[in-house]
């Protein structure tokens, strides 16, 4: 675990090596109340590291102080661009993470200079209150795989032109259900864009 100072305090950063020269960096965040331990984040690392990605899990400043309650947009897009600024390397960057995290990454994609994004439970719109959409933060000129459980609260976002939705059965917003076929979909979504071997 290593610690990048942001301007909004450090944040934490673990760095997972593939066996040999990666071939792209996935950068990974997490929930607004959870951890980058969550099972779906967890076996998406797994599952990426052994198909040659280098990846990286990014603690949000917020949670590293020890809050639950996620700081304003603004400030997680800054903290986490300062931290994609420090650990990118050479090989192309994938931006990614569940739910908050996944917004994070959308909003922040193209300025990031990102090549793909990976959304988990991507938070369409708050419970019960589909009027109040979140679509509009989705990348349209990045490729996105949106990873979503047909049972999540937080609604099912419809893909359009670079966005693809794959949705998981019986599977709601912390998509523990089926977390494998998770991991599994995402590398298959990598390595299509030769992101992954």
């Amino acid at each position: 675990m290593t610690e990048i100072e942001t301007p909004r305090g450090p944040a934490q950063v673990r760095i997972s090596e593939p066996a040999g020269n990666p071939v792209s960096t996935l950068m990974l965040g997490h929930g607004a109340g959870g951890g980058v331990d969550a099972p779906d984040l967890q076996a998406v690392h797994d599952a990426a590291v052994a198909a040659g990605v280098r990846v990286v899990l990014v603690t949000q400043p917020y949670r590293v102080a020890g809050r639950r309650a996620p700081a304003p947009a603004a400030q997680l897009d800054e903290a986490w661009s300062v931290v994609a600024a420090a650990v990118r390397g050479e090989a192309p960057l994938i931006v990614g993470g569940r739910s908050s995290g996944a917004r994070v990454a959308c909003r922040t994609a193209a300025q990031l200079g990102a090549v793909g994004v990976l959304a988990l439970a991507f938070p369409l719109h708050p419970p019960g209150k589909p009027e109040k959409s979140r679509a509009a933060e989705l990348p349209t000129e990045v490729p996105t795989v949106v990873l979503n459980g047909d049972r999540d609260a937080f609604g099912v976002p419809t893909g359009s032109g670079l966005v693809e939705v794959l949705v998981r059965p019986g599977a709601t917003h912390d998509l523990r259900k089926g977390v494998a076929e998770t991991a599994t979909l995402a590398v298959g979504w990598l390595r299509r864009h030769g992101w992954a071997t």
